[in-house]
């Protein structure tokens, strides 16, 4: 599969899934732009990957998250597909879970996707993709994990309806829902402590399986 002369902007590069994304999606010869939210790895990011462009973003400037589309549309010459995969996690009872918690959860992990995916629909072309992760919560929420499980399936919900709007503009949009991922990403929760960890699927292969490839064959038609 082929992806040379496409041109992808990476929404989360800084993230374990956007990072691998980006990786991935370059091998296949895509020209990529890369927005996160770590000035750090960001940097590290786009050198090891030739000196891509990059952007910084902050998940609560919606403005800004919509703006990115745009940009790195000029910054490539152009823009073919999006890869939206930004998100934190929070654990504990719903009755445990502060508002300001859940209000946090709510702007980075359903709003400010959202926003990306606003910015980037007018600036996509017929036959561009829009690829968000949610994950395989949306369809299987588990216990002490409310807080999260509903920002993602708000998002899946607003994606399909808008998934259904944009078709009539010649743009796919990809609801990704990789199953838990060995990435740590639980560690780094704003609210609570996860349950006992499981054993998470190989990020590299789940990234591949429901990201990279459903987003090429979309490109390919």
């Amino acid at each position: 599969m082929n992806a040379a002369e496409k041109k992808v902007l990476l929404v989360g590069a800084t993230g374990e899934i956007g990072g691998l994304a980006a990786r991935q999606i370059a091998g296949y010869g895509a020209a990529t732009a890369l927005a996160g939210r770590d000035p750090e790895r960001l940097r590290a990011r786009g050198a090891a990957l030739g000196g891509r462009p990059r952007r910084g973003f902050d998940a609560y400037d919606l403005d800004g998250c919509a703006r990115l589309a745009p940009w790195a549309r000029e910054a490539l010459g152009g823009l073919d597909a999006v890869v939206v995969a930004v998100g934190v996690a929070a654990f504990g009872a719903s009755a445990d879970v502060s508002d300001a918690a859940a209000e946090h959860l709510f702007t980075v992990n359903t709003l400010c996707p959202m926003a990306v995916v606003r910015g980037a629909l007018p600036a996509l072309p017929r036959g561009g993709v829009v690829v968000v992760v949610t994950g395989e919560i949306v369809d299987r929420p588990p216990l002490g994990m409310a807080d999260y499980a509903a920002t993602k399936t708000a998002l899946a919900t607003w994606l399909r309806v808008t998934g259904r709007e944009a078709r009539r503009d010649g743009i796919t949009l990809l609801d990704a829902r990789p199953p838990h991922l060995n990435t740590g990403f639980t560690t780094r929760a704003v609210a609570g402590s996860p349950p006992a960890p499981g054993s998470g699927a190989d990020p590299e292969e789940a990234v591949r399986h429901h990201v990279v490839l459903p987003l090429l064959r979309a490109l390919e038609g």
